[in-house]
C-alpha cells in the first residue's frame, strides 16, 4: 500500500501533468483562440454598439504576450473613436488561470482616442447607453465591495513595466477643441516619468508627471507640473463651462488600500499649490489658494461612503478636521462636520483665499477662536435638516477694518447702490440730506410692517434666524441656486451698504462673515442699523430711502403714512421696481395685492403688533406722487358717458 506522502506526491504529479497538458494545448491553439476572440469582439461591437472594429495583425509573443497592429474602432456614420498603430502587452499567466487579468508589461505607440460632438451627434454615444438587459434586483449596492472590486481591476490593468509613445486624447465639442498628447511615458522599476503636450484653441503647454508607482502594492506618489514657465492651465473647461483654472503643481499620494471587517480603507495625501479659479458664479475676479493640503482617510462601507474625521485639511494657515459622508442604509443622508481647533483670528483672516473675500483684505484682528459645524441633510425628509454652527471666541476683537469698514454705519456716509455692475446716484446718509429720516420720525406702522415681512426677530437675533437659515438651505438645495429665503435685515443692510448684488459664492460668504462681525462685536446698535436700513433700501425705480419713497408714492412725510400705505410699502420691498404691476387700469390695487396686504394685516393682528382700532377708518391707498406716472391707467371719455345717460333718460 502507498503511504500518505506517496499519495500526495502522486496527486501533485497528476495535477502538474494536467496543467502542463492544458498549457501545451493553449500554446498550440492560442493563435486560433486569439483570432476567434477578435471575431467575437468584432461581432459584439457591430451588434451592440453599431461600430466597426478591426485588427490588421494579431499574434502571441512568448507564452502570455500579445502584439497587435493597426487596431481601429469606428462608430458607423461617425468619426473614428480609437486607433492605435502598435500595441504589445504581457499578461500574468498564473493570474489568468484564476480568472484575473493582470497586465505585467505594456508598449504602445502612435495612436489616439477621439471624442467628437458635432451637429450629427456624438461619436461615443452608443457606448454611453445603459445595458437594456440589466435587471434591477432592488438590492442595494455594497459600496465597499464595489469600490474594492473596481480599484483592483483598475490597478491590475496598470502594468509594472510600461512604455508609451505618441498617444493622444482628442476632444472636439462643437468646435471647442483640446488635445492631450502623451509624447512619452515610462514606468520602469516603479519610477514614472512622462512628457505631455497640451493644445487647445486658447493655449499650448508642456506638462510632466514624475514620481513613484507600484500598482501591485497599491501605492503611488506622483507629481504633476508644467515644464514651461507659468501655471498649468486646465484645458477645455474654459471654453465649455467658462471656468478658468490653473495651478503650479499637484501631488497625489496613496499610502494604503485594504479591506478590513467589510470596510475599505483608502489613505493618502494630496496637495496643490497656487490653485487659481475664475468663474462668474464664484467671484468677479481670480480666486487664489496659495497652498492646500489634504491628508485623507476614505472609508467605504456596505451602506456608506465617508471622509473620516481623522483626515486633515490645510488651507494656508487654516487647519481643520472634516467629516463628510453619504449613507443610504435607511434614507439618503448627507453629513458634513467641520472642527477648527483653537487658532489665531489674524491667521484665519490672512489665510482666506485671495479674491474670494476682497472686503476682508487689510483687516486685522486679535484673539483666538474655535469653530464647529454640524450639517445633516436627509434627502427623503428635507425639513429635518440639521444646521448647528458654533463659534467660541477668546478675546476676539477687530482692530483694523478692511475695505468693508463696518464702523461707517455709525456716522454720515455716502451710499451708492450697484445695479448690474453700474453705480447709481450717490445718496447721503445723514442729517444734511433733507430726505434723511431718523427712526423716530418714521411711522410706527411702517416699522412694524417691515419688521413683520422682513425680520420679525430683528431685535433679538444676532444676524441670523436659525430656522429660516435652515429652510433657506433646503430651498437652495432643491433649486440648485441661492435664494432670498432666510435673509435678515442685518444681512440686507450688509448687502446694500457694502456688497454688490451679484449672485456669487464670494458675495454670499462675505455677507455671512460680515454680518457675524457686525452683530457679535457690538459695532452698531440695532436701532441705528434699522434707521440706516430704512434710509438706503430701494423703494422704487431710482427711489432710495423712506424719505424719497413717501413723497414718490403719497406726497407725504414718513411720519404721516397710514396703516394701509405702510402695508403696501412693506410688501413691495422684495421687488420695488415692479410696484406698478400691482395696480389695475383704474389705478387701484389688483385683488392679489389687496389680499397680500390683508394677509400681512391679519398676521400683525394675531401677533398683537396692531389692534382692531388701528384698522378703523382706513381708506384704500391712492398713489398721488410721481409713482402715478408709472401706472398704466385708462382715461374715461366723460362726454360720451354723459350723452349716453341723457339718451337713456329721454325715453
Amino acid at each position: 500500500m502507498r503511504t500518505r506522502k506517496q499519495k500526495i506526491f502522486l496527486i501533485t504529479k497528476i495535477v502538474s501533468i494536467f496543467f502542463a497538458l492544458v498549457i501545451a494545448g493553449l500554446f498550440v491553439f492560442r493563435d486560433a483562440i486569439l483570432q476567434k476572440a477578435i471575431v467575437q469582439i468584432t461581432h459584439k461591437l457591430d451588434r451592440d454598439y453599431n461600430s466597426s472594429f478591426s485588427v490588421k495583425k494579431a499574434n502571441f509573443i512568448g507564452i502570455s504576450g500579445v502584439e497587435m497592429e493597426n487596431v481601429l474602432l469606428v462608430p458607423k456614420k461617425a468619426d473614428t473613436l480609437f486607433n492605435i498603430e502598435n500595441l504589445k502587452t504581457k499578461i500574468n499567466f498564473w493570474r489568468l488561470l484564476t480568472g484575473t487579468i493582470q497586465i505585467e508589461k505594456l508598449e504602445a505607440k502612435n495612436g489616439f482616442l477621439q471624442l467628437v460632438k458635432n451637429k450629427n451627434g456624438r461619436n461615443f454615444e452608443a457606448f454611453l447607453s445603459k445595458n437594456k438587459d440589466t435587471v434591477d434586483t432592488g438590492k442595494k449596492t455594497n459600496y465597499a465591495k464595489l469600490a474594492y472590486k473596481l480599484l483592483n481591476r483598475a490597478l491590475n490593468l496598470v502594468p509594472t513595466d510600461m512604455h508609451l509613445e505618441n498617444l493622444s486624447l482628442r476632444m472636439n465639442d462643437m468646435g471647442k477643441k483640446a488635445t492631450v498628447r502623451l509624447n512619452k511615458l515610462n514606468l520602469i522599476d516603479k519610477n514614472l516619468e512622462s512628457s505631455i503636450l497640451v493644445q487647445t484653441n486658447t493655449f499650448n503647454q508642456n506638462w510632466s508627471i514624475k514620481g513613484f508607482a507600484d500598482p501591485r502594492k497599491k501605492q503611488t506618489d506622483i507629481r504633476f507640473f508644467n515644464i514651461d514657465t507659468g501655471k498649468i492651465k486646465v484645458p477645455y473647461f474654459d471654453e465649455r463651462y467658462n471656468i478658468k483654472a490653473s495651478f503650479d503643481s499637484i501631488r497625489f499620494k496613496v499610502t494604503n488600500m485594504d479591506m478590513d471587517s467589510g470596510e475599505l480603507h483608502l489613505d493618502g495625501f494630496t496637495s496643490i499649490s497656487n490653485f487659481t479659479v475664475n468663474h462668474p458664479k464664484i467671484a468677479n475676479k481670480d480666486v487664489v489658494i496659495k497652498n492646500a493640503n489634504f491628508n485623507y482617510n476614505l472609508l467605504f462601507g456596505e451602506n456608506f461612503i465617508a471622509i473620516d474625521s481623522s483626515s486633515t485639511v490645510e488651507l494656508n494657515k487654516i487647519k481643520f478636521n472634516p467629516y463628510v459622508s453619504y449613507n443610504n442604509e435607511t434614507d439618503k443622508i448627507y453629513t458634513l462636520k467641520i472642527d477648527i481647533p483653537k487658532m489665531k483670528a489674524q491667521d484665519f483672516i490672512t489665510s482666506l483665499p485671495d479674491g474670494l473675500f476682497t472686503h476682508f483684505e487689510g483687516m486685522e484682528a486679535t484673539g483666538n477662536f474655535i469653530y464647529n459645524l454640524n450639517f445633516v441633510f436627509n434627502k427623503n425628509k428635507p425639513n429635518t435638516i440639521v444646521f448647528d454652527s458654533k463659534l467660541d471666541k477668546e478675546n476676539l476683537k477687530i482692530t483694523k477694518y478692511g475695505e468693508a469698514n463696518l464702523n461707517k454705519l455709525n456716522g454720515e456716509f455716502i451710499y451708492r447702490a450697484i445695479i448690474k455692475n453700474v453705480l447709481q446716484r450717490p445718496i447721503l446718509v445723514g442729517q444734511a440730506n433733507p430726505n434723511y429720516t431718523p427712526l423716530n420720525a418714521i411711522s410706527p406702522y411702517l416699522r412694524k410692517s417691515v419688521l413683520t415681512t422682513e425680520d420679525p426677530s430683528f431685535f433679538s437675533h444676532k444676524g441670523f434666524i436659525t430656522e429660516a437659515f435652515r429652510q433657506s438651505i433646503v430651498k437652495n438645495i432643491r433649486t440648485k441656486k441661492f435664494s432670498r429665503g432666510g435673509s435678515t435685515i442685518s444681512m440686507q443692510l450688509i448687502k446694500n451698504a457694502f456688497l454688490t448684488r451679484e449672485k456669487t459664492l464670494s458675495r454670499k460668504l462675505e455677507e455671512i462673515l460680515l454680518v457675524y462681525i457686525l452683530e457679535n462685536n457690538r459695532i452698531v446698535s440695532k436701532e441705528r442699523m434699522l434707521e440706516v436700513y430704512f434710509n438706503i433700501i430701494e423703494w422704487g425705480p431710482n427711489v432710495y430711502g423712506i424719505g424719497e419713497a413717501s413723497q414718490f408714492y403719497f406726497e407725504k412725510t414718513p411720519d404721516q403714512l397710514t396703516l394701509n400705505e405702510c402695508l403696501f410699502l412693506a410688501t413691495i420691498i422684495p421687488s420695488p421696481r415692479n410696484f406698478m404691476y400691482q395696480f389695475n387700469s383704474e389705478g387701484n390695487l389688483k385683488s392679489f395685492a389687496v389680499n397680500k396686504e390683508k394677509y400681512l394685516k391679519n398676521i400683525m393682528m394675531r401677533r398683537g403688533i396692531i389692534i382692531p382700532d388701528d384698522t378703523i377708518n382706513q381708506m384704500p391707498i391712492y398713489v398721488s406722487g410721481r409713482a402715478n406716472s408709472f401706472i398704466k391707467t385708462e382715461v374715461k371719455d366723460t362726454i360720451q358717458i354723459d350723452s349716453t345717460s341723457i339718451e337713456e333718460f329721454s325715453f
